[in-house]
């Protein structure tokens, strides 16, 4: 019976995830029977699925002064808590400055950080971090086992008709924009996120937002599929209050990361509080007049 290569390369111990298998396949490491074939290639029965080693992280001296914040760490893996505008890892259009690149400065030349799930560039907050692949591996699993639990506060336009809810809604890409995330796709992907209002604002909304899958773009796509975009947010319809807040990002921040530590059993729980330019955000929009008063637009 065949199955897509990343499938199959997934299936693999020292693989682990669809994500890895992806970026090896993408990285021209992998060849079946000899010929490098795209993610979507169908492998038979018989054939020979060969992984060449992954190069060491180019180590990239404009991340040497790349600056982010530790919520917990020892030798396993760190909880990083990233600023806004910092890029996670390498990509097109940021080959450079990023944050695995400057962890894999510190850890030196034979340390590849294990990037476990990622937050969009102008999204602050926690995110962890494996030094090795078999806690990358564990984590990953924890992860799929919706074991990791990650709440985020975010500032949306307007204010959601419950207290609390759940958007289950599926996404993929666009089918009018490859760039974007949508519910209007062709190849759906179970999305989950639970919300909870934590401050009704004159013309926004203070939401805590927990991921239950942890899709590209999910926050910010389900809460524009139901009519609140976060605040800021440029891509997804966050513009208009954005910039009577004097918004220059999204307004998301990635709270609180709670998981079973993959060796030792133990509870890591970490948070991590507003920082400065959304804390100065929220009392503009805790002060904004109601839409519609002699001052409203």
């Amino acid at each position: 019976m065949s199955e897509r290569l990343d499938v199959a390369l997934a299936a693999r111990p020292e693989v682990g995830s669809r994500a890895k298998a992806a970026r090896l396949i993408d990285a021209g490491l992998v060849t079946v029977d000899g010929i490098q074939r795209p993610k979507s290639f169908k492998v038979e029965p018989g054939m020979r699925i060969d992984v060449a080693p992954e190069p060491a992280l180019e180590l990239d001296t404009r991340a040497e002064g790349v600056e982010f914040g530790v919520a917990y760490e020892d030798d396993d893996l760190i909880v990083v808590d990233k600023p806004a505008g910092l890029v996670v890892h390498p990509a097109p259009g940021h080959p450079t400055g990023t944050l695995a690149q400057a962890l894999a400065g510190q850890g030196g030349e034979a340390f590849r950080p294990g990037i476990v799930h990622r937050l969009d560039r102008d999204t602050s907050g926690l995110l962890v971090v494996a030094k090795s692949e078999e806690v990358h591996r564990r984590l990953q699993d924890a992860l799929r086992r919706r074991e990791i639990k990650r709440e985020y506060l975010a500032l949306v336009d307007g204010r959601p008709d419950a207290r609390s809810g759940t958007i289950d809604a599926p996404i993929g890409r666009d089918r009018g924009s490859r760039t974007l995330m949508s519910t209007r796709t062709d190849k759906p992907r179970e999305a989950v996120t639970h919300f909870e209002i934590v401050e009704e604002l004159p013309r926004t909304t203070l939401l805590r937002v927990r991921l239950v899958t942890g899709r590209t773009h999910q926050i910010r796509t389900h809460l524009a599929a139901i009519g609140h975009p976060v605040s800021g947010d440029p891509v997804y319809g966050g513009t208009t209050s954005g910039r009577r807040l004097g918004l220059t990002r999204q307004f998301l921040h990635a709270e609180k990361l709670l998981f079973t530590h993959p060796r030792t059993g133990e509870i890591v729980d970490c948070e991590s509080k507003l920082p400065a330019d959304l804390l100065r955000k929220l009392e503009v929009a805790q002060r904004e007049p109601v839409s519609g008063g002699p001052d409203g637009d």
